[in-house]
C-alpha cells in the first residue's frame, strides 16, 4: 500500500490529507484561531471536588473547566494512600497540606537532579480504593495533561499520567511500565525491543516507563537512544518550568504540543510513506529541518508544491471532504450506508439499493455487507467517528457469513490509528462497537446546526403549518375582541398554500369568527416561522 501526507496550509488554518493509494483516507484539520488542546500540559487549578462522582473540575485556562476522574490519576505507593485514608479518618477532614502527587514529588526532584532508576518495585494501591477527596482539595495546584479534547458542551479531559511521545517511543514519567505497540506482532522483535529499552533506561539512569511505538520496529538501538536523551531533556524542562511558575496564582500552559503539520511528520509517516507534499513554503522548511532531526528517512521524500491550482483540488481532497459530510455513501455495487452522528452514539446503516445480485437474496446480502465493511471502515477514519457506534448490517442466515464479514471488518479496522472493540453480531443483526474519541469528529468541525431545523434535520411542512396558522387566528380571536382584521405572515410556500388548497378552510374561519385574514410573505421567513398581525 503506498501513501502519500498532503500538507495545506493558509492563513486561517492547516489540513493533513491522508491518501491510500489516492483515496482519501484521513483529514487533519486545526484551525488557528482554536487550536487543539489533546497533549497539552498544564498546571491547573481545582475547582471543585465531587466526591459523588470521584471527580474533580479543574482550572486550565480555557473557556470551560476541564474533568479529571480519579481512575486517570496516576497510582500512589499503598503506604502513602493508607497514611492518606487514615489520617482522613482520624481527624475526619482533609489534610490541605497533602497537594502534591506522585508525579509532582519526582517533578520537583527530577528537576534538580538526574532521575534514578529504582531497583525495587512499589506496591501500588488499586485506584478504586483511593478516594478522590483524600487526594485533591479546591484551590491545589496540579499537573495535568489533556487527553481530549472539549467536545459541544463538555469540557476537556484531563489525566496526571504524564505522556511524551517521540518519533518511536511515548515517555511515561510517573511509572515503570515497559510497553510495546500492539501492532508489532514478531515476538521475536518485541522481546529486542523490551530488552534493549530497559537496558537503556539503566544506561541513562531513566526514572519512568517506555512504550515503544509501531514506528520503532527494526529500529536499531542508536536511534531509540536518541529517542530517550530528547525526551528525557524534555521531561526536565516541563519539570523546570513546572517549578518557575508555581507561585503564580493563575493556570498556565506549561507545555504545548507540536504544531498539525510537524505532528504529522512525527506520528504518521511510515516506510511505506512515499511523499509529504506541502504547498506553503515556510511549513516546508520547518518540516525538512524537523525530519532531518528526528525523522531522516522521509527528508528525501518531502516535496514543495508550488503549481497554481490548489493540492487538494488536484487530489480530489476537497470534493471527498463535501462527500464525507453527507448523511448517505454511495456504493460501488448499488448499495449504500446511511451515517447518523448523534450526542449519544453514532448509527451506520447498510442497504443493498440498487444491487440486486446474481444468485441468491442471501448472496446479494452477503456481498454488499462484505464492501459495506471496506467503507465503513474509511468513513470511521475519515469522519474521525468515535464514541458507541452501532452498525445495522443487512440481515444474513449464514453462520459463516456472518463471521466473514466481522473478519472483514476487523482486518480493515487494523489500519485506523484510534483504538476499537467489536462485538460478535446480536440476535437483532447489530454489531456494537466502539472507536476512542479524543477530538471532535468531522462534521462537529465544519459544520453546525441548522438554523432553519435546529439540528433536527427535518421542517414542519407547509400544511403543517398552516394548521397551526389556523389555531393561532382562532387562539387571538377569543383572547382579544377588538381586532377587525388579522395579517398572516409567513414563509411564500405556507402563503402559496393558504391561498390555493386551504382557501376554502380560510373562507370558513372568517365567517365564523366575522373578521379578515389577509395574507404577507416574509422572504427572510424560514418555512416554520410566521406571525399574526392584528389590525
Amino acid at each position: 500500500m503506498s501513501e502519500e501526507l498532503l500538507i495545506n496550509i493558509s492563513p486561517m488554518e492547516s489540513r493533513v490529507a491522508v491518501l491510500d493509494n489516492g483515496i482519501l483516507g484521513e483529514i487533519y484539520i486545526e484551525r488557528h484561531h482554536k487550536l487543539g488542546l489533546v497533549g497539552n500540559i498544564y498546571l491547573g487549578t481545582v475547582v471543585r471536588v465531587l466526591p459523588g462522582m470521584q471527580a474533580a473540575f479543574v482550572d486550565i485556562g480555557q473557556s470551560r473547566t476541564a474533568f479529571l476522574h480519579v481512575n486517570d490519576m496516576q497510582r500512589e505507593p499503598r503506604s502513602v494512600a493508607e497514611n492518606k485514608n487514615k489520617a482522613a479518618d482520624d481527624s475526619n477532614k482533609m489534610d490541605t497540606n497533602i497537594d502534591n502527587t506522585v508525579v509532582e514529588n519526582s517533578t520537583a526532584k527530577l528537576a534538580v537532579t538526574p532521575p534514578v532508576i529504582s531497583t525495587q518495585s512499589t506496591e501500588v494501591m488499586p485506584v478504586s480504593k483511593t478516594l478522590i477527596q483524600h487526594r485533591l482539595h479546591e484551590s491545589q495546584r496540579i499537573l495535568v495533561q489533556v487527553t481530549k479534547d472539549q467536545l459541544g458542551s463538555k469540557g476537556a479531559r484531563l489525566t496526571t499520567n504524564i505522556s511524551l511521545p517521540s518519533r518511536y517511543l511515548v515517555y511515561l514519567p510517573s511509572s515503570e511500565h515497559i510497553g510495546i505497540s500492539q501492532r508489532i506482532d514478531g515476538e521475536e522483535e518485541r522481546t529486542r525491543l523490551k530488552t534493549e529499552l530497559s537496558s537503556l533506561m539503566q544506561t541513562v539512569n531513566l526514572k519512568g516507563g517506555l512504550i515503544a511505538r509501531t514506528a520503532a520496529e527494526r529500529v536499531p538501538v542508536a536511534k531509540l537512544e536518541e529517542d530517550i536523551y530528547y525526551l528525557l531533556q524534555l521531561w526536565r524542562t516541563i519539570c523546570a518550568r513546572r517549578q518557575e511558575i508555581n507561585h503564580h496564582q493563575s493556570s498556565e500552559l506549561i507545555y504545548q504540543e507540536l504544531s498539525l503539520p510537524l505532528r504529522s511528520i512525527r506520528d504518521l509517516v511510515h516506510a511505506d510513506t512515499e511523499k509529504v507534499i506541502i504547498d506553503n513554503t515556510q511549513v516546508y522548511e520547518q518540516v525538512r529541518s524537523f525530519a532531518k532531526e528526528f525523522v531522516p528517512f522521509v527528508y528525501d521524500r518531502i516535496v514543495h508544491y508550488t503549481a497554481e491550482q490548489s493540492l487538494f483540488d488536484v487530489h480530489r481532497v476537497e470534493d471527498d471532504l463535501r462527500d464525507a459530510l453527507k448523511r448517505r455513501v454511495d456504493l460501488k455495487s448499488g448499495g449504500y450506508l446511511i451515517i447518523d452522528q448523534t450526542e449519544a452514539m453514532t448509527t451506520i446503516d447498510v442497504n443493498t439499493g440498487s444491487f440486486v445480485g446474481g444468485r441468491s437474496l442471501e448472496d446479494t446480502v452477503y456481498k454488499t455487507n462484505l464492501e459495506a465493511t471496506h467503507a465503513i471502515a474509511r468513513q470511521l477514519r475519515l469522519r474521525n467517528l468515535g464514541g458507541i457506534i452501532i452498525l445495522d448490517f443487512i440481515d444474513m442466515l449464514e453462520q459463516q457469513h456472518k463471521d466473514d464479514v466481522l473478519d472483514s471488518l476487523q482486518s480493515q479496522l487494523t489500519q485506523d490509528y484510534a483504538k476499537t472493540k467489536i462485538t460478535q453480531v446480536s440476535e437483532l443483526g447489530l454489531v456494537e462497537m466502539t472507536r476512542k474519541r479524543t477530538r471532535e469528529s468531522l462534521g462537529q468541525q465544519l459544520c453546525e446546526p441548522c438554523s432553519t431545523c435546529q439540528g433536527r434535520g427535518f421542517v414542519k411542512t407547509a400544511e403543517t403549518v398552516c394548521f397551526e396558522i389556523f389555531r393561532e387566528i382562532m387562539r387571538c380571536a377569543r383572547t382579544y375582541n377588538s381586532p377587525k382584521k388579522f395579517t398572516v405572515v409567513a414563509h411564500a410556500a405556507v402563503i402559496d398554500l393558504l391561498l390555493t388548497s386551504e382557501s376554502d378552510t380560510v373562507a370558513d374561519l372568517e365567517y365564523l369568527l366575522g373578521r379578515v385574514i389577509t395574507f404577507d410573505v416574509e422572504n427572510l421567513y424560514t418555512q416554520e416561522q410566521y406571525d399574526i398581525v392584528l389590525d
